[in-house]
């Protein structure tokens, strides 16, 4: 999920660890990540935008990320298809990202906003503007990367499948395509909290949180991920002094996209 036009917390693997003491690193290369927790299936979250100085109006959009499996070049890969829905078509966004069953490790990302496509081919040791897609406007991109990384974009999908326990803090080197530089992001464990979900069930999850500085403006995110299943059900951030929240929706949302196509 995009942290506000997706925030980079720049955070050196170094001064994490003096802060939070012991980190487990998340390395692709180690294979810690736990793609089985990370099902075929349509996932919907309802997101919704609420500043206190106007609290006669929520902002609201929707999206969609359908995860499926598959294989490219003989290897076994997750396929995870995004839609963004918002009040109007200028706040649309589809996102198409392609990573190994194995370690999660991303291959291929592209996101059209506003009609522009941008698309990467995306490797261990670097990602490159994919020069096979129609009117891309990243063809011309190249970054190098000292160490293998993970997509950013699909920040739901990896909480999902992080070996989550009482008192780990994890390091993660995140990276949003087409941006800045990879950077380790902090993410700590907190706690954990029974919640009631939308179908009124109570579903005991762990308490996932990171915190930052942006553009001279603090910002927090806490996530809620069940124990049992892995599954990611909400998160509510802190940012600008405003609020953000997501919500997963019952699996008895319809697919929108098919519904009006």
């Amino acid at each position: 999920m995009k942290k506000f036009t997706y925030i980079l917390t720049v955070i050196t693997f170094f001064s994490a660890g003096l802060v939070y003491g012991q980190v487990d690193t998340i390395r692709v290369q180690d294979k810690r990540l736990l793609t089985q927790y990370l099902k075929p299936a349509l996932n919907q979250y309802l997101v919704y935008f609420q500043a206190p100085k106007d609290k006669k109006k929520l902002g609201f959009s929707f999206w969609m990320r359908n995860i499926q499996t598959g294989t490219k070049n003989g290897e076994k890969v997750f396929t995870i298809t995004q839609n963004w829905y918002g009040s109007d078509t200028n706040s649309y966004r589809h996102v198409y990202s392609i990573n190994k069953i194995a370690d999660f490790a991303p291959l291929y990302h592209s996101e059209t906003v506003q009609n522009k496509v941008n698309a990467y081919n995306w490797g261990p040791d670097k990602i490159t503007g994919a020069d096979t897609v129609a009117s891309n406007t990243k063809i011309d991109f190249k970054l190098a990367f000292k160490l293998p990384n993970l997509n950013w974009n699909l920040d739901i999908e990896t909480f999902e499948i992080l070996p989550l326990a009482a008192g780990k803090t994890f390091a993660i080197n995140f990276y949003d395509a087409g941006l800045s530089p990879p950077a380790w992001v902090i993410y700590k464990v907190t706690g954990s909290e029974v919640i009631t979900t939308l179908g009124n069930e109570k579903v005991d999850c762990w308490k996932l949180f990171t915190e930052g500085e942006y553009k001279g403006s603090k910002y927090s995110e806490t996530y809620w991920i069940s124990k049992k299943e892995h599954e990611f059900l909400k998160e509510e951030d802190s940012f600008n002094g405003g609020f953000r929240y997501k919500i997963k929706m019952i699996g008895a949302s319809p697919d929108l996209v098919k519904r009006f196509n």
